[in-house]
């Protein structure tokens, strides 16, 4: 795989509807190699509602931290009563942990960036290539529009962090998108929103945001916006990689 293929399939995505770029995903790489990274944002709760149209059979996991805030698993639980799936929940080593906060205690993630960094690690990035090690291609949520480290977002990357590709149907929707077809369709979504949390993740880590704020300002708000990722979704780099494809 080479630049020239990322390029090739970015041009072929490039004016597709979200909803025809998760048919394309669909088609191109099957139910068995294709999954859906949900964190039951607004962005991830759009996806579902497709892909539940489009085919229920395509897998979907979530990433269960062990920090998640009550109202993000209430939604876990209302999204799977509401389509009648499964959600594949994803966990850290109980071990992993357990170390971590021995030698780090509980609230790490407040000392320093590589000490939080340590902790997305332990608790998100070890569960997740646990699972995309056996996929060809995942699903996600990212829009351009969300913070200054994903405004080169495209439909599809190759993601260098773990060798597979990366499908962003909603890439170049804008947060009022998102929210008319939550409206449209009716589709459940995280309560938190209703209290001012544009964005969520970890209990300890999302805060509300004050009016006229970045939508990320509420997340690791004690950083800097060109730092606030976890390491899931790393700026890609489309080189040659040696995984087959």
């Amino acid at each position: 795989m080479n630049n020239l293929i990322i390029t090739r399939l970015q041009e072929e995505l490039k004016n597709l509807s979200a909803l025809d770029t998760i048919k394309w995903s669909i088609g191109k790489y099957g139910v068995k190699d294709v999954a859906f990274a949900s964190s039951f944002g607004a962005e991830d709760q759009v996806i579902t509602d497709m892909l539940i149209k489009i085919n229920p059979n395509v897998s979907m996991f979530t990433l269960d931290t062990g920090l998640l805030p009550k109202e993000t698993r209430d939604l876990i639980v209302e999204t799977e009563h509401r389509y009648n799936i499964a959600v594949e929940i994803l966990k850290p080593e109980t071990a992993a942990v357990e170390n971590m906060i021995k030698e780090h205690g509980a609230s790490l993630f407040y000392e320093s960036i590589e000490k939080r960094k340590l902790c997305c690690r332990v608790r998100k990035i070890e569960p997740l290539k646990k699972k995309l090690v056996t996929l060809k291609a995942w699903i996600c949520g990212l829009r351009k529009e969300q913070s200054i480290t994903r405004s080169d977002v495209q439909k599809i990357e190759w993601d260098e962090a773990f060798g597979l590709f990366k499908i962003n149907p909603l890439a170049d929707w804008t947060e009022d998108k998102v929210w008319k077809y939550i409206k449209d369709n009716n589709v459940p979504y995280n309560k938190l929103h209703d209290k001012g949390y544009p964005s969520i993740g970890c209990a300890p880590c999302t805060r509300a945001v004050r009016h006229g704020e970045d939508v990320r300002a509420g997340r690791w708000w004690w950083e800097t916006s060109e730092q606030k990722e976890c390491g899931l979704h790393v700026k890609n780099i489309k080189t040659a990689s040696k995984r087959k494809i």
